[in-house]
């Protein structure tokens, strides 16, 4: 399980650094010279801004939510480990 969600937790991290790199940064970017032009024509120019934010902070979100769940499932198997009890 834990294997399933660190694979998870780096196809999004790839796809969120590849988002990030296509965002137009104040004046023009990869979006418009890359990627702008295909998502220009699909969603026209105000669109295609607005689509690529969203899924930004979409995959900002699920990013947060897979290290939450890794981080419990990783500490909740390994707990007896960490923590001596007291006597």
């Amino acid at each position: 399980m834990t294997t399933a969600l660190t694979i998870l937790t780096a196809i999004n991290c790839v796809l969120l650094m590849a988002i990030v790199l296509i965002q137009n940064p104040k004046g023009g970017g990869i979006d418009s010279s890359f990627g702008g032009g295909a998502a220009n024509q699909m969603f026209g120019a105000s669109k295609s801004t607005d689509f690529v934010e969203k899924l930004t902070w979409t995959l900002a979100a699920i990013l947060f939510v897979l290290c939450i769940i890794t981080a419990i499932l990783v500490t909740g198997s390994n707990s007896g480990d960490l923590i001596a009890p007291v006597q």
